[in-house]
């Protein structure tokens, strides 16, 4: 090794130890700054997840999963990448589909299949009334600061409320789950949710599917154009039953990306 070349290790190494001090200092400071107002938190994030619902119908994007179906192993979700592209039909409401590639092969003149507005992802998972419901048969509080992506986070955790009385599908579902959100304190954004099962979850009256308890749930939201929060991705681990009997292994992902404003 040359001279000049074990100088310039040296360097990277201690160009390295600093930068690993100050990312330490950061983390202190970021633990020591004063917890926010749990209420105003929640409230903000809330009214921002609810705004996001409402303008996610201007966005194009794509969606990339892992097409859902069960192989004779039990498996959920083994059958193969699927691409599509996505899109808002102007005027709406409603949205069509398009399927780009499968397998990472391009798929010439692929089908277009036309869905209603309650067909839209996000209409499904976050309108305002089902957002509210959520909200109601749920317990949160504030359990401590973090770095998340370089960015200072709260992590709020979750219980349901065992007296709760949810009047929508997606308030019944939540309250099944326990687990964390990463809160990013400068945006009041959700950044991140995981969900862990607290009691099994029966799809098509447990007759179809049942997910067991301990089945973890991951979404990820960032900000697209416009500064407009929207999810990344979701993913599903876990464990169940299919059509009674059937052992189900779940691992199944789904990511959003090239997001683009429609004009309307």
């Amino acid at each position: 090794m040359t001279p000049a070349a074990g100088s310039g290790q040296q360097a990277a190494r201690l160009v390295l130890a600093v930068i690993a001090m100050l990312l330490l200092d950061a983390a202190t400071r970021a633990q020591e700054a004063p917890v926010p107002n749990a209420d105003a938190l929640f409230a903000a994030a809330r009214d921002n997840l609810a705004r996001a619902n409402g303008l996610e119908s201007q966005f194009a994007y794509k969606e990339r999963r892992t097409q859902l179906h069960m192989n004779p192993f039990g498996k959920l979700g083994t059958g193969g990448v699927l691409l599509y592209e996505i899109a808002p039909l102007v005027p709406g409401p409603g949205f069509t589909r398009r399927l780009l590639a499968r397998d990472g092969k391009p798929v010439a003149n692929g089908e277009v299949e036309q869905f209603g507005r309650r067909g839209r992802r996000r209409d499904r998972a976050q309108s305002s009334s089902s957002v509210q419901d959520i909200v109601s048969v749920l317990t949160f509080k504030i359990d401590r600061r973090v770095l998340l992506d370089g960015k200072p986070a709260m992590i709020v955790t979750f219980t349901p409320k065992r007296d709760a009385k949810p009047a929508t599908r997606e308030g019944r579902m939540a309250r099944s789950f326990a687990g964390k959100i990463w809160i990013d304190e400068t945006a009041n954004e959700v950044m991140r949710v995981e969900a862990t099962a607290v009691e099994s979850i029966s799809y098509g009256y447990g007759i179809i599917a049942r997910l067991g308890e301990g089945t973890v749930v991951t979404v990820v939201r960032a900000p697209v154009e416009d500064g407009i929060w929207l999810p990344t991705s979701i993913r599903f681990k876990g464990q169940g039953r299919a059509l009674l009997l059937r052992k189900l292994n779940v691992d199944f992902g789904v990511d959003w990306f090239d997001y683009k404003k429609i004009a309307q």
